[in-house]
């Protein structure tokens, strides 16, 4: 068995440790010491990284009461290292595994949730409720989360044993074989966990739920605490002065001012659309429709504005027409319909032709090829 020493003391960043086994897997290596510091793998946490003598630690993981450390380099069996964690992701991850206690608690005893599913990840931490949660709540919820924090509580870890165990009300994920570890933050929750936490919830500075969404019939919640949380707020800080300056509106009103902008937009997009038409109507009396193919080639034609332009067209009296939007450099998208002709031939020819694609019915057919433009209008005039 590896001797843990981050159950003996959390905040430990430096440790010295014999190397029982170092084995080359793939170009790395996995090595097991005698004792470590480092946290494997476990309870929706990633395990530690950083430092053993000179070869870089990028995973930890335990197996059959071995902690395996996959190193970048080998270490020599027998000899006595030092291994340094990365403390600056040891400490994030402790604020958040903590954070989601505090929520967790508070979701359990305010409406009987269990958390069936956390996910702690390098940017996001994710709690999965078996229930549903509304926004109102959510924020309840948050504020409260923040009063524990606040509040500074010792967090608590217990060894019961298992008749203090079966006396006990804790939260738990699973079954747990063996001795039962117990992480206590008084007044908010009482769970068995193995995952390092902080010694106070003060340490946690801030926690924030920053995003909910419905899952298998609950609520999956991602949450930001401390430094995350800080980080989100400086790149949202950020965004909503640069909105706020973009649109000469106080920060507190750029919300109002966007929709306002959103609104005005949507007017324009109406008056846009309204002389688009009229454009495209005019733009179908100067076209004639005598031959046998009324065909088209128009850059500035976007949307559905090749299809509008082709019926248009045809109530003209066009027998054929064809529609042809974008350039000779990079390609044309086409319909071609027709109220006599069967089209559908037509599309088949210009695809072989040209290397293009598409299709449709008898009276319409649509699709993209690649060519220049008097190569197609003799295409057609062929046919």
């Amino acid at each position: 068995m590896t001797e843990k020493l981050f159950y003996q003391d959390g905040y430990r960043k430096e440790f010295q440790a014999k190397v029982l086994s170092c084995e080359k897997c793939g170009g790395k290596y996995k090595v097991v010491l005698d004792a470590t510091a480092f946290f494997p793998e476990g309870g929706g946490q990633y395990g530690d990284i950083g430092f053993i003598d000179g070869a870089e630690v990028v995973d930890t993981r335990e197996k059959d009461g071995l902690i395996y450390h996959t190193v970048t380099s080998p270490l020599e069996e027998g000899t006595t290292v030092t291994g340094r964690l990365n403390w600056e992701v040891r400490f994030d991850r402790m604020q958040q595994h903590t954070g989601e206690h505090i929520i967790s608690g508070l979701v359990h005893s305010r409406f009987g949730y269990d958390n069936v599913g956390f996910h702690l990840g390098e940017d996001y931490c994710t709690m999965d409720f078996n229930g549903p949660i509304s926004k109102k709540e959510l924020k309840e919820i948050e504020r409260e989360a923040n009063r524990a924090v606040f509040a500074n509580l010792k967090i608590g870890i217990d060894y019961p044993s298992k008749e203090e165990l079966s006396a006990m009300e804790y939260r738990s994920k699973i079954e747990i074989e063996g001795q039962v570890r117990i992480i206590t933050i008084p007044g908010y929750d009482v769970c068995a966990c193995c995952a390092p936490h902080l010694g106070s919830t003060g340490e946690i500075g801030l926690i924030k739920l920053v995003h909910m969404i419905n899952y298998k019939g609950g609520e999956r919640i991602t949450m930001l605490c401390g430094f995350r949380a800080l980080t989100d707020y400086d790149i949202k800080d950020e965004n909503t002065k640069a909105i706020s300056s973009l649109l000469s509106a106080k920060e507190y009103e750029a919300a109002d001012a966007v929709a306002h902008l959103k609104e005005e937009v949507g007017s324009l997009k109406g008056k846009v659309s309204s002389l688009q038409q009229k454009l495209l109507a005019y733009r179908a009396n100067e076209i004639s429709v005598d031959g046998e193919i009324a065909a088209v080639f128009d850059s500035n034609l976007s949307g559905n504005e090749p299809r509008e332009l082709m019926n248009l067209l045809l109530n003209k009296g066009a027998k054929v027409c064809a529609v042809f939007a974008g350039n000779e450099a990079e390609g044309f998208r086409y319909v071609i319909g027709s109220r006599e002709t069967d089209v559908r031939m037509l599309c088949k020819r210009l695809n072989e032709a040209f290397g293009g694609r598409g299709g449709g019915k008898p009276e319409m057919v649509q699709g993209s090829l690649c060519g220049n433009e008097d190569a197609i209008r003799s295409e057609l005039n062929a046919v």
